[in-house]
């Protein structure tokens, strides 16, 4: 069994290049254009020349899932100050204590 892992890791590899680049939008493919790098993945796959080509140099860099902008950071709702007077535009009854 252990005889074919560098096989099956290889097959792994090239498939995972293969779909990334298919769903990979074509504004975000760097270097050559989306279906030269399709070509370039299926031709040199089996040596892996293709697959890594595609990791290194044929997607855009991807930002990790954490590294947000300020702008753009999730805040809990109940510390949200836009959220919180959202929720007192929509109540219909008035606030008894805001009219002490």
């Amino acid at each position: 069994m252990l005889r074919y892992l560098p096989f099956l890791l290889v097959l792994a590899l090239w498939i995972y290049a293969f779909v990334d680049c298919l769903n990979t939008p074509e504004e975000d493919v760097r270097g050559m254009p989306k279906l030269a790098w399709v070509f370039v993945i299926l031709l040199f796959g089996e040596v892996l020349v293709g697959p890594i080509a595609w990791l290194i140099a044929g997607r855009a860099r991807r930002e990790p899932a954490g590294a947000q902008g300020a702008q753009g950071r999730w805040i809990a709702p109940d510390d949200n100050p836009e959220f919180l007077k959202s929720l007192n535009k929509d109540d219909p009854k008035p606030d008894p204590k805001t009219e002490q």
